[in-house]
């Protein structure tokens, strides 16, 4: 354990003008509030808050962050209050224990709640002061280091798990890579010991039988650089047990295949000696096409900048060299805590200058709950990157398979919402092409456009998914509120009452609703029944018994004149107020029966569709509909077609012939069953009618390749 005097010179060290009075009372407080105390270990508590402190002296943190450390858990686990801490050590330390504290254990539905919460709660902390973020990141290191003195397994495992699902990834993408790989693998320890125990011995293998080839390698270097003119510190680094580990999963491979466990790092002057240093190693050695990366005219997001590029070096070996700075070598180990500053004079922190922090907090607004946050957080922060350019030449750091709709939501909330189009490299592309390294991405937008809601099938990053849900929420809301209306002025009319309402204000009450449009969207949704609301406002009334009344359904988006039996549909969405069931594909000229299903709306089927049979218990739920012919052109409905098929060439080209002879579109094809003859495949063709759809199925059965042709109904 540090004693005082020794945390004390170390701080001193670091910042000659820190505040030692400060400090020692700080020192002196905490182990007087954790008393007897003691950890899981057996140890005194307070250790634990020194030893956090004591990390946070070796990332050279100033004063605030090292007394915030001393007492970041006395409020949780002491008497200590928020007050005393702010009268005896000011406001900017009690500002930040206060963000750090051991967030409060919420009484939430599951532990999947709870983690989002907290996270919720401490990412809300940080993104005031990134000071919290590094005080909290040194409390989970020396909490994983001392991990086996926690009794639980499953505890244990949680602990392990959430430190690699989120506290590792922060510690990424603020640039401490050095807390960053250990906290990765001690999570990885207790989550695969036995997978963590076969990486250190095929390492430690290594090490005895290739040690004398490293050090040969790195001579070999130091007299390439040096040969050409450079003053250069050559060094090696082995990768840790997870990096290895997670290497051979995503690239599919076995240990003996990686060639870079043993990285090597060249450090430099100045950036233009980088580059010198590249052009003399590239000059010397074979470079391996594909493996260069410059993250120094293109830095990752949390700052990092170095040359990667890869060789086959001395001794034949393949190798791969990362050429760097000494100031970008400091910054690659320790990221924000390198180059802490707290910017006094202009009352901003570091934090404010992290992009990915404000793209988190953008999530944080408009996600629908904490299991929503913490699913498109852990998305933004996982997946590996691309950088691609704006037209002025900005670049825009994205996930993997991100799409031109992901980068213009990156670019800002209201380019994303007004996309109808993008330009790759100046040539048009569709909105859901993976974008590449270095790829060149134009916006276009139009003022009138909203965002669809079948982006969110190809969309990576988290703010664009949350962004979308959010749209999908608000279009559904109004769908809902429009129907429950519609649902309202029917129940009246059929208890032969006048529509008012006033009468449906003084009823909010007895539902415990606020407004109308609640008790709307209730009645839309099939959470309150129509017969419930017309006995409540009328308790002595009773719905009348409607015999042939049949209410059209509009099957396009028409402008009509207001049909009184009718209920009016507008925009059928997908997964709207209004849409059609996948079980039998109804179409224009089946009969038809719609359902009011809680959480979904009017589902339409057709009226012999086997999923009927679940309702028969709410006979309140059904509408009757039918198809209404219009005078505009028609639209598009989807049928489905049972399809045996001779596997023999050709014979799918003239399936695809002759639907599109029929005007009809193939919109989605599957293959549900192959054998040597003949293979099954599921046909979604996109019709005008029901009689459209049988004009194709007959000209299908007329093409001797085609065994059997049958409407789909499930």
């Amino acid at each position: 354990m540090i004693r005082q005097y020794e945390l004390v010179e170390r701080v001193k060290a670091i910042d000659p003008t820190a505040d030692e009075d400060a400090l020692n009372r700080a020192y002196v407080f905490s182990m007087k509030a954790h008393g007897t105390q003691k950890r899981a270990s057996g140890d005194p508590y307070f250790s634990h808050p020194l030893e956090v402190a004591g990390i946070l002296t070796q990332l050279k943190l100033d004063s605030a962050s090292i007394i915030t450390a001393l007492l970041h858990d006395t409020i949780e686990d002491t008497l200590t209050t928020l007050e005393e801490i702010e009268r005896l050590f000011g406001p900017e330390i009690a500002r930040l224990v206060d963000g750090v504290t051991k967030l409060s254990r919420l009484e939430l539905q599951s532990e999947q709640t709870r983690q989002a919460e907290n996270f919720r709660k401490l990412l809300l902390a940080m993104s005031d002061d990134i000071r919290v973020l590094l005080v909290k990141l040194a409390d989970r290191l020396h909490n994983m280091r001392t991990l086996e003195h926690v009794a639980s397994p499953e505890k244990r495992r949680a602990i392990a798990r959430e430190t690699m699902e989120i506290f590792a990834p922060l510690a990424e993408r603020i640039g401490m890579q050095e807390i960053k790989s250990e906290l990765e693998d001690l999570a990885f320890g207790e989550l695969n010991p036995d997978g963590r125990e076969s990486i250190l011995a095929r390492l430690e293998f290594l090490r005895q039988e290739g040690g004398a080839v490293v050090a040969r390698i790195l001579r070999a270097l130091e007299e390439t650089l040096a040969g050409g003119g450079l003053a250069a510190t050559v060094g090696g680094r082995e990768k840790k047990p997870y990096s290895v580990w997670r290497k051979m999963q995503h690239k599919q491979v076995g240990f003996e295949q990686l060639s870079d466990i043993m990285a090597f790092r060249v450090v430099v002057p100045d950036v233009e000696s980088c580059y010198r240093a590249l052009g003399v190693l590239h000059g010397a050695y074979p470079m391996v096409p594909g493996r260069f990366k410059d993250y120094i005219s293109t830095p990752k997001p949390n700052g990092y900048r170095s040359l990667h590029t890869s060789l086959i070096g001395p001794e034949r070996q393949r190798i791969e060299v990362q050429i760097r700075t000494e100031e970008m070598h400091r910054s690659a180990e320790l990221g924000v805590a390198a180059h802490w500053a707290y910017k006094q004079e202009h009352g901003v922190k570091e934090g404010r200058q992290y992009r990915w922090l404000r793209e988190l907090l953008e999530i944080l607004e408009h996600a629908a709950g904490p299991e929503e946050f913490l699913e498109h957080t852990k998305l933004e922060m996982f997946q590996d990157q691309v950088f691609c350019f704006s037209p002025k030449g900005d670049v825009i750091a994205l996930p993997r398979r991100a799409t031109p709709i992901d980068f213009a939501y990156a670019v800002h909330s209201e380019v994303g919402d007004t996309c109808v189009g993008a330009k790759i490299n100046g040539r048009l592309a569709p909105v859901w092409t993976e974008l590449q390294n270095g790829d060149q991405v134009e916006i276009i937008r139009s003022k009138v456009a909203a965002p669809s809601p079948t982006w969110e099938k190809f969309v990576v990053t988290g703010k664009a998914r949350t962004r979308l849900r959010r749209f999908v929420r608000s279009q559904e809301r109004s769908e809902y509120i429009s129907l429950g209306r519609s649902i309202a002025e029917k129940v009246f009319r059929e208890a032969e009452h006048d529509f008012s309402e006033k009468l449906l204000e003084d009823s909010l009450g007895k539902f415990k609703l606020r407004s109308r449009d609640e008790l709307y969207l209730k009645l839309g949704e099939g959470r309150l029944p129509g017969r419930q609301l017309i006995d409540t406002i009328f308790p002595y009334a009773r719905l009348r018994e409607v015999v042939g009344n049949v209410l059209p359904l509009v099957r396009r988006r028409t402008k009509k004149e207001h049909d009184s039996g009718a209920v009016p549909i507008k925009g059928l969405i997908p997964g709207m107020a209004v849409h059609f069931a996948e079980c039998c594909h109804p179409l224009p000229g089946d009969r038809i029966v719609g359902i009011l299903t809680t959480g979904k709306g009017v589902t339409i089927h057709t009226i012999d569709c086997e999923t009927l049979e679940s309702f028969q218990d709410a006979p309140e739920n059904w509408l009757d509909v039918s198809w209404q012919q219009t005078s505009e052109a028609p639209g598009a409905f989807v049928g489905r077609l049972h399809v045996t098929l001779a596997n023999e060439p050709g014979s799918l080209g003239k399936v695809s012939t002759v639907i599109g002879r029929h005007l009809g579109n193939i919109s989605n094809l599957k293959i549900t069953s192959r054998s040597p003859d003949f293979f099954e495949m599921v046909l979604d063709v996109e019709v005008e009618d029901v009689k459209h759809l049988t004009n194709i199925v007959a000209a299908l059965r007329a093409v001797p390749a085609i065994s059997s042709v049958e409407r789909a109904r499930g």
